[in-house]
């Protein structure tokens, strides 16, 4: 019998291992999660760490927090899990703007290869910066002794180089945030319900299989009985009492063959009833040594049944739905349409095609309907159906059996569909669905059943599909890539969301939204900007360009100029209002593309042919060349674009 797991309402026992100026922030933050978790902060780092860990016993911790370097060896050398801090574009962006105040060469060190994303990241903001990496204590000694023999005079990077580059006589800024490391103890906190829960959920099914009265035999290292029940004991024909002692396949040859030889689960007939025979090993409680071995007779297919009902049970706590209607910014009148359309929509059960160019708020307002609806309690499952390749798109909304295919997880998956049992299935970017998969969700769709991979029995669902695309799906039907009678499916009932550039009068009101939320996450704007209201007043200044411009990339868009300006008045003294001349200094694609409005884009696309050659080109040169975000910002086709150019 495996020990009694945690309740749910304990608090988790989180361990944050690091030293120096890391250590000195768990401690500093360490006071806010004291309701929530025993955050034991430990001083010391790599080996030192395990051997604490090993000899705590019972005392050990649920989960792990440390650094780069910590986190990476405590990995491979711990049997339980381990949260790496990862800093976020902005700890790198802030860092680095620091380091840039003391000295004009700047390197950033980090543990392993630097990632992709970072560079691209500082690359977008025009920073000279020597990028470096290690793998060791070793390796990062020699990696800052070269940068200061290289003439760098500010090293950022985590604790233990910015303690070596300070030993070197270097400037070091750390590079880890207040927001990284909470964000790291809040990952913590979500690993260790999600083990507990896991754990539940196996004593849960252990004890229904006991009033089930499944067959069970424990057998000692020599194959010998020590215990049988009376119902495997009457299904293979024998006295439970006279098996006490005896090798099990001398008293039941029928079972020859059918015992699975290593852990694991196999099928098996006995007397002609099928059964799922389980094997496992038999533990010490106290030392956890093997001792013999457990097997279990259960009928399949009521087993089928009962683990099918105890995932659809479980909640991921990823499956909720983050966003209300009201989070929906904007007093436009197409708004206001979308907000009517919404209320109204989150009364019926039909399904809902979500219409708009990226970063609209399609799934916003998926979020904002399921809400408001009579499912508002159960999951929100979303997937983009445009970022996975078909086979892994396939098992993710469907699940599999285990043995389904190679690499398929023991126990199998349960998928997305089942997972938004009685709650909402949101299906991003609908119209890049390879077309065998649209087959088999037209047919969820109709029977409200669903076959995972490998399997062959039917699980039945009760969802509302909720669906989203910025493409023409009537285009997609006529040239043969999207079903006909999928798309009438999808498409009861529709909801088109206007571009931002089609609604300027939300421009300022939106900016100033994330510009609220830009500066919650910076400690030097928080006390400086507290509410929309002194938001709106720092942005006066640049009302006029921000309206204009044609946001081809909508909200997304003005959320990244947004976030350039909060990084601005962060980093500079007495700044209370954003002028034109710093927005172009920061966004000058806001000047370049810049479109006198709605009134004006619609003229453009419809006198697409009159399209002067040197407006392409500013608007060329306000996207760094993206013809297709042209297109977009002008409202004219690849082909027209190119014949301008020709003439020009």
């Amino acid at each position: 019998m495996s020990p009694t797991a945690p309740e749910l309402t304990d608090r988790p026992r989180i361990w944050a291992c690091g030293i120096s100026r890391l250590s000195d922030l768990f401690l500093d933050i360490a006071a806010e999660y004291n309701d929530r978790a025993e955050l034991r902060v430990i001083t010391r780092g790599f080996e030192d760490i395990v051997r604490e860990i090993e000899a705590a016993g019972t005392e050990r911790p649920d989960v792990v927090v440390a650094g780069g370097s910590n986190g990476a060896y405590l990995k491979p050398r711990l049997s339980l899990p381990v949260v790496v801090i990862n800093p976020t574009g902005f700890d790198v962006m802030h860092a680095l703007a620091r380091a840039r105040r003391d000295a004009e060469s700047v390197a950033l060190v980090t543990h392993g290869d630097t990632p992709e994303e970072v560079r691209r990241f500082v690359a977008a903001y025009g920073m000279d910066v020597v990028f470096a990496s290690y793998t060791s204590r070793q390796g990062a000694e020699s990696c800052v002794l070269d940068l200061r023999d290289r003439g760098v005079g500010v090293v950022v990077g985590p604790g233990l180089v910015t303690d070596l580059a300070t030993q070197a006589g270097m400037n070091a800024v750390f590079l880890y945030s207040r927001d990284s490391v909470r964000a790291a103890f809040d990952t913590a906190l979500e690993v260790v319900q999600a083990t507990r829960r896991e754990t539940l959920r196996r004593q849960r099914l252990d004890n229904l299989l006991q009033h089930l009265r499944d067959g069970v035999v424990a057998l000692d290292g020599q194959g010998r009985v020590e215990a049988i029940n009376q119902r495997l004991a009457t299904a293979l024909g024998i006295e439970a009492k006279q098996a006490i002692g005896q090798p099990l396949l001398s008293i039941a040859p029928s079972l020859l063959g059918l015992l699975p030889d290593a852990d694991g689960d196999t099928l098996g007939t006995v007397r002609g009833v099928n059964y799922v025979i389980h094997r496992g090993p038999l533990t010490s409680t106290g030392a956890g040594a093997t001792e013999g071995t457990v097997f279990t007779f259960q009928e399949s297919r009521a087993v089928e049944r009962l683990d099918r009902t105890l995932r659809s049970r479980q909640r991921p706590q990823q499956f909720s739905a983050r966003y209300r209607l009201e989070d929906l910014v904007g007093e436009s009148l197409p708004m206001e349409r979308v907000r009517t359309l919404v209320r109204r929509y989150a009364k019926s059960d039909a399904t809902v095609l979500v219409l708009g160019e990226s970063g609209t708020g399609k799934e916003m307002v998926a979020q904002g309907m399921h809400q408001l609806s009579a499912r508002r309690d159960f999951p929100f499952v979303a997937i983009n159906c445009g970022a996975f390749p078909e086979a892994l798109l396939e098992s993710e909304l469907f699940g599999y059996e285990e043995g389904a295919f190679t690499g398929a997880r023991k126990g199998g998956k349960t998928g997305l569909i089942e997972a938004a049992h009685r709650g909402t299935l949101f299906l991003d970017e609908i119209g890049e669905m390879p077309l065998p998969l649209q087959s088999r969700l037209l047919r969820v769709l109709q029977e409200r059943e669903v076959v995972r991979l490998g399997s062959t029995e039917p699980t039945r669902v009760d969802i509302r599909v909720m669906a989203a695309t910025h493409r023409a799906l009537t285009d997609a039907v006529e040239a043969g890539t999207f079903r006909a009678d999928l798309y009438y499916r999808l498409n009861i009932l529709s909801i088109a969301l206007p571009p931002l550039r089609e609604r300027p009068d939300d421009v300022m009101p939106l900016a100033a939204e994330l510009l609220v939320q830009a500066a919650r996450r910076e400690p030097r704007l928080l006390l400086r900007i507290a509410d929309t209201e002194e938001a709106a007043r720092v942005l006066a200044g640049i009302a006029e360009p921000l309206r204009r411009y044609a946001w081809a990339g909508n909200v997304r868009e003005l959320q990244s100029v947004v976030e350039r300006i909060a990084v601005e008045l962060a980093y500079t003294e007495d700044a209370s209002a954003v002028t034109q001349d710093v927005l172009r200094l920061i966004a000058p694609e806001v000047f370049a593309g810049a479109t006198p409005g709605k009134a004006a884009v619609l003229t453009l696309r419809e006198r697409s042919r009159g399209v002067e050659a040197e407006e392409i080109r500013a608007a060329l040169a306000a996207h760094d060349g993206d013809r297709d975000a042209v297109c977009a910002a002008l409202g004219i086709s690849k082909t027209t674009l190119w014949r301008r150019l020709q003439a020009g």
